[in-house]
């Protein structure tokens, strides 16, 4: 009946939003087509595209003249408000505290590829595969930067494989928050042969481990592996302090 229209629509927003969550949708990616993704819920499609529509006005989803349905790029909002935004301040501060947030990776990220190791789907083991061949082909390309974003969207799959969306909002965050402290460490890390090939074993380790299953192996990689990007790092921004500090020296203008 006309008259259950709206609820049914109200309704099948929350499905929606589920359906996204669980088939882990991203900034960008398209939806399924309007009689697939009907079928795949269970409803009409008049209903479905009610539920879309709410989407769209409220900014979730977008909507491209013969191109489909795709969820927005933008940072969530949880993310940004919850993390980001009060890390900021104390970074903008004192950028010392971007050692704080190294740290606290070592937890996060030792519980992401535990829990991947547990969880992963082989959707999930594919897109990992995937994601870690990039870094491989990245680097053959010479681009230290697009290597270090391959980085990134490595350690970004293993958090979405541990199927917790807390922990996957957290390294979105903390990814988000490091961008412009330590992208540019972590470019000149991927331009250094020897510890490029010391990434791409420990990356090779970690992905191998949760390939098989195999948690408290893909738990200790990651921590291995977080560490040696941690020390790496903070030996290169000890080093630029110190030329740093040479160049002040008098008769060194």
């Amino acid at each position: 009946m006309p008259a259950s229209s709206p609820r049914v629509a109200d309704s099948l927003v929350g499905r929606l939003k589920a359906f996204i969550d669980q088939q882990q949708l991203e900034g960008g990616m398209r939806l399924p087509a309007e009689r697939h993704l009907a079928a795949e819920l269970g409803v009409s499609r008049s209903s479905l595209r009610e539920a879309i529509q709410k989407l769209i006005a409220a900014g979730l989803l977008v909507s491209r003249r013969g191109g489909g349905t795709y969820l927005r790029q933008w940072q969530e909002p949880w993310a940004e408000t919850r993390i980001v935004a009060p890390l900021r301040e104390l970074v903008i501060r004192d950028p010392d505290y971007r050692y704080d947030i190294l740290e606290a990776r070592h937890s996060i990220e030792a519980s992401t590829a535990w829990y991947a190791a547990l969880r992963a789907t082989e959707a999930d083991k594919e897109q990992l595969q995937y994601a870690f061949d990039a870094t491989l082909m990245l680097n053959e390309s010479e681009n230290p930067d697009l290597a270090a974003q391959a980085d990134v969207r490595f350690h970004l799959a293993i958090a979405a494989a541990s199927h917790n969306v807390v922990l996957l909002q957290t390294m979105r965050g903390f990814f988000e928050l490091l961008q412009s402290s330590v992208m540019q460490s972590r470019q000149r890390m991927y331009s250094q042969q020897t510890i490029f090939a010391k990434l791409t074993e420990q990356h090779r380790t970690l992905l191998n481990a949760i390939l098989q299953g195999d948690a408290e192996q893909a738990r200790l990689a990651a921590m291995e592996h977080i560490g040696f990007v941690h020390s790496t790092i903070k030996t290169q921004h000890e080093d630029e302090a110190r030329q740093a500090r040479i160049t002040r020296l008098p008769g060194q203008e």
